[in-house]
């Protein structure tokens, strides 16, 4: 025995493997030491998943590892093999003796061997099996309609002598009320008496407190104070050792150690607090899936790069999602300083066995994880997964009405309460909550297209928070509002991703794809096929352009949120790209995206921003702005806040207190300049204690500056032909061959024939936004509220008239006119505006003209029919195209 009185050596490293289709590995005696298995086994460097290796990828159900070594042996002492772990259920043998097996794919489990070790060399053999059907199981994200599969020894595999008589657990549970650490221990056999534990805690070497306890039937207990403690927190991640003697006799038998931090976590009167102080959540999603290695990382080092990164970028959390975190990335997390959101993997249906599988994973992870002070909130369930009904199965029952479903909840939000009573608990994440620490939402909101009903929603967050509840255990107006899911797609650089993998990877195409924005396959070609090709020089160009409107998006959503007292924090969907979803802030590679410089000042610990009136203006108007400080930290923020804009700019004295927001309405007030050409500039707000932020203003000449005055326009929408003359049209009130072009709401017979006969018309949306035209073009409809597929989508210009008044990616300057509708039957050349989603998929038009007939016919879907003069880029924007379609049929 050493002088620890403990030795681990690992046994990672190649293991013979051999997948077993028919199940007759056990039949044939493949466990035996000597036994011969089939030619087609291979070597494979364990920790491994099988679906790393091309010819497994789609393989399911059993396969066979085999090691041969030297086991450790000491007499008197227990031979202990471990492995962190295997998916998903795994019987192990050693010299052919059967010495256990396990179930569950993500915790780690522990087999004493030391009757099968011999003197010499030792067989270990492992058979895993993964059934192709895991709806019963927690499994998280893999499989449809999800990632990649994931079987097999996955993490590490050690081997460990201990005594016999030996401490196996430590818990310690801080006390930051009166500065005390409780330390329960558990020691084997039970059975052993006259035991006794020397506790001791150190910080950084030094002794700070020790205790004596006596060991009782394996447990003992003590508490100790701690004077004038270091507190954990991610910017001063303090940690403590735990060191403890086991003694009989006055003799040391064993030496146990492990590290805790002084930490506390609650949540009350709708907010967070972390060592008694508020805190302000600035998290974001972390899935751990990797490129080639999926649950592993590619790099020894890249645990901590991650950590270190989402640091840098202001995030003080990473929601480890649907399964475990890796124990390795707890440690640095705890070391480096950041918090950790952990949730089980969930499975897909409520069975007597999900359940059971549910909660043994629940209790596996606490026990594993309990010490450590990164750790801040359990997840039991994410958006029904495995427990109501999200996926619409025939035979399952929504959370939100289901009293049965709900009662188990809530009893195992009681359960795992008593379990660990030092964290936060989230019952069922997203919505439908029962018993629940956090009332947390996942909300998909693109802005600015969606901008105004993302507002209308915080809102009701604020007014209603029991409508996210499926029944009332716990107090919903207690609960802290935190907005756990959010996102904007950013594409990703194929040709990067493509060298990387060496072609294309083999999440390109997966089978269970039953929804095309998911599909990469093909999409270089789809990209060369569609007006994107016009719009961007190439693939690149595109990505880079899709990234930045990914943080134009999530810029508003977070100053939105960030802008109200009422909600305790955000968790931003995600962390980095995985597979074929490119919502990350980093790739899928850990690469960083077009915006990464700019991010971190809207995640700051302190954030200034503005908010403007308007993005658009007109000439020779006036501006007037906000401007909203939200302070994080505990210390005061006061000063000159500095702004620009026009070539003006002044200053607006501020001042807060810890912890809150401050708004400073009417803060800023400028003249717009008369301009000839439509002309950018940046609204931008500074304060010595902030990041600089600032947000964009189009200024737009009058639209009867470009109208000739001559063309003539007939129009069906009542209200808007004033409008239209005072931009210079010349408004008529028939419809004959006269008219130059047609603006027309709900297009009839006589619209049909005008233009067929060689006329032109332009359909707008009608007064709810909806395109009413059955005549010329079909639609598909956008949600007007959040949405998943909005959030991956694309709008684009490819028109050379209107893209001097809209950005190659329009952004803000077309605020509050994001349509409703676009045109899904369109070719390329149709094309002004094009609207993709995820790898180019549903491609369609915000704005297409055709030929029909003799004549040609135009759709403007962006909502401008009681916008128009009021709306400056949308007016200008429509203004031109009905003027160049005009003057496009005169010549």
């Amino acid at each position: 025995m050493t002088a620890n009185y403990r030795e681990t050596r690992t046994l990672n490293g190649p293991w013979e493997f051999v997948t077993d289709p028919a199940s007759n590995g056990r039949a044939a005696g493949w466990d035996a030491p000597d036994a011969t298995w089939p030619d087609r086994r291979c070597t494979v460097d364990v920790p491994h998943s099988w679906q790393e290796r091309d010819e497994y990828r789609e393989y399911t159900g059993s396969a066979w590892y085999r090691r041969y070594t030297a086991l450790p042996r000491s007499d008197g002492d227990r031979t202990i093999l471990r492995f962190g772990a295997v998916d998903y259920e795994a019987t192990v043998w050693v010299n052919g003796e059967r010495v256990g097996e396990h179930r569950g794919g993500y915790l780690p489990f522990e087999l004493d061997i030391t009757e099968a070790v011999t003197d010499g060399e030792d067989a270990v053999v492992v058979a895993v099996t993964d059934p192709e059907d895991i709806s019963e199981i927690p499994h998280g994200k893999q499989g449809a309609p999800w990632y990649q599969r994931v079987s097999g020894i996955w993490q590490d595999v050690t081997v460990a002598t201990v005594p016999k008589q030996h401490v196996t657990d430590v818990r310690a549970t801080p006390n930051l009320e009166d500065d005390m650490v409780r330390i329960d221990l558990e020691a084997a056999p039970e059975s052993a008496t006259g035991l006794t534990a020397a506790v001791t805690i150190e910080r950084d070497g030094e002794s700070v407190a020790r205790s004596n306890v006596d060991v009782d039937a394996g447990a003992g207990t003590a508490v100790l104070a701690i004077d004038d403690p270091e507190y954990w927190t991610p910017e001063t991640p303090a940690l403590y050792d735990i060191v403890v003697e086991l003694s009989r006799d006055g003799v040391v038998v064993d030496r146990y150690e492990d590290y805790f931090g002084m930490r506390s976590v609650e949540s009350r009167d709708g907010r967070l607090y972390l060592n008694g102080e508020p805190f302000y959540m600035r998290g974001a999603l972390d899935q751990g899936y990797y490129p080639e290695t999926l649950y592993r990382p590619f790099d020894d080092e890249l645990f901590e790069a991650e950590i270190r990164t989402a640091k840098e970028l202001g995030f003080n959390l990473l929601r480890k999602h649907i399964k475990p975190a890796h124990p390795d990335f707890l440690e640095l997390a705890d070391r480096l300083g950041i918090l950790v959101w952990e949730e089980p993997a969930n499975p897909t249906v409520h069975t007597d066995r999900s359940r059971r599988e549910v909660r043994e994973q629940i209790k596996g992870m606490i026990d594993r994880d309990y010490n450590r002070p990164s750790v801040i909130i359990w997840s039991l369930y994410n958006e029904e997964w495995g427990i109501g009904n999200p996926q619409g199965l025939d035979d399952e029952t929504s959370l939100w009405v289901d009293e049965a479903k709900q009662r188990y909840l809530a009893e195992l939000y009681e359960s795992t309460r008593k379990r660990d009573p030092t964290r936060l608990i989230c019952d069922n994440s997203g919505w439908a909550h029962v018993a629940t620490d956090v009332n947390d939402y996942h909300r998909y909101f693109v802005s600015p297209d969606r901008a105004a009903v993302w507002a209308d929603d915080l809102e009701s967050m604020a007014s209603d928070p029991a409508a996210n509840y499926g029944a009332t255990e716990t107090d919903p107006a207690d609960a802290p509002r935190i907005v756990s899911e959010f996102g904007t797609w950013g594409m990703c650089d194929l040709s990067a991703i493509e060298e990387y993998y060496g072609g294309e990877p083999p999440w390109f195409d997966y089978e269970f794809f039953d929804d095309p924005i998911k599909r990469p396959a093909g999409a270089s070609d789809r990209f060369e096929e569609s007006a994107l090709s016009d719009a961007f020089e190439d693939w690149s160009a595109m990505a880079e352009a899709w990234q930045r409107r990914e943080f134009r998006s999530i810029k508003d959503v977070i100053e939105r949120m960030r802008t109200r007292e009422d909600v305790a924090g955000y968790v931003l969907t995600e962390f980095s790209d995985i597979e074929w979803e490119f919502n990350g802030v980093l790739d899928y590679r850990r690469e960083e995206k077009a915006f990464h410089d700019d991010f971190a000042r809207i995640n700051d610990a302190v954030l200034v921003s503005v908010e403007p009136d308007a993005h658009a203006v007109s000439s020779g108007g006036r501006l007037t702005a906000d401007v909203v400080v939200s302070n994080d930290t505990t210390d005061a923020v006061e000063g000159s806040l500095e702004w620009s804009v026009f070539g003006e700019s002044g200053t607006v004295d501020v001042a807060l207190d810890g912890f809150g927001v401050e708004r400073v309405e009417n803060a800023i007030t400028v003249d717009v300049p008369s301009v000839d050409a439509v002309h950018e500039d940046e609204l931008t707000v500074s304060l010595p204690s902030a990041p600089t932020n600032g947000e964009p203003i189009t200024v737009v000449p009058d639209p009867d500056s470009s109208v000739d005055g001559e063309t003539t326009v007939y129009t069906d929408a009542e209200g808007l032909a004033d409008g239209l003359a005072e931009t210079g049209f010349e408004i008529v009130s028939s419809l004959d061959e006269t008219v130059d072009v047609s603006l027309v709401v709900r297009p009839d017979a006589a619209v049909r024939a005008y233009v067929e006969g060689g006329g032109t018309a332009v359909l707008i949306p009608d007064e709810s936004g909806h395109m009413a035209d059955e005549e010329f073009f079909e639609y598909r409809s956008l949600p007007e509220d959040e949405s998943w597929n909005l959030v991956a989508s694309l709008f684009y210009c490819a028109d050379e008239t209107l893209s001097e008044y809209v950005g190659t990616v329009p952004g803000w300057e077309l605020e509050g006119l994001y349509p409703y509708d676009v045109v899904a039957d369109v070719s390329a050349e149709d094309v002004s505006i094009g609207y993709v989603e995820g790898w180019i998929a549903n491609r369609s038009a915000a704005i297409a003209v055709r030929e029909v007939g003799d004549g040609r016919v135009g759709a403007f879907t962006f909502r401008i029919t009681d916008a128009y003069g009021a709306q400056p880029v949308g007016t200008a924007a429509l203004a031109a195209l009905l003027e160049n379609l005009a003057s496009e049929e005169c010549s």
